[in-house]
């Protein structure tokens, strides 16, 4: 295991020593790429953003989402102007013609304001 170990540090040692050279125009071709990258990352974004609606639609998962929306939306428009039988007409409840009123006895003592004249 030390023979080994000690062959593996000669074998770095050397690779140290012959450290290859970049060629010249290996180097110029990646300044010019980063040069370029860099540039670009600079300007502003000109991509147009999405109209709300567009967003809302996406949002709602798309034209099938939108359908499933709107099937649902009228079924529960229809329900609401031609309820069954055995439901409760919500109209009766908005337009209640028996009014009553109840109001609290408090008994609150006024005589004070009498004593004030």
């Amino acid at each position: 295991m030390t023979e080994d170990k000690d062959n593996l540090d000669l074998l770095f040692a050397q690779a140290r020593e012959k450290r290859p050279e970049l060629p010249d125009d290996l180097a110029v071709r990646i300044l010019t790429d980063a040069e370029t990258v860099r540039l670009e990352r600079r300007k502003p974004d000109e991509t147009k953003t999405n109209p709300l609606w567009t967003r809302v639609l996406a949002g709602l998962g798309g034209w099938q989402g939108m359908g499933g929306l709107v099937a649902a939306s009228m079924a529960g428009v229809w329900i609401g102007f031609s309820a069954p039988a055995f439901l409760p007409d919500p109209a009766n409840y908005i337009y209640a013609q028996d009014v009553s009123f109840v109001v609290a006895d408090l008994s609150l003592d006024t005589s004070f304001l009498e004593d004030a004249e």
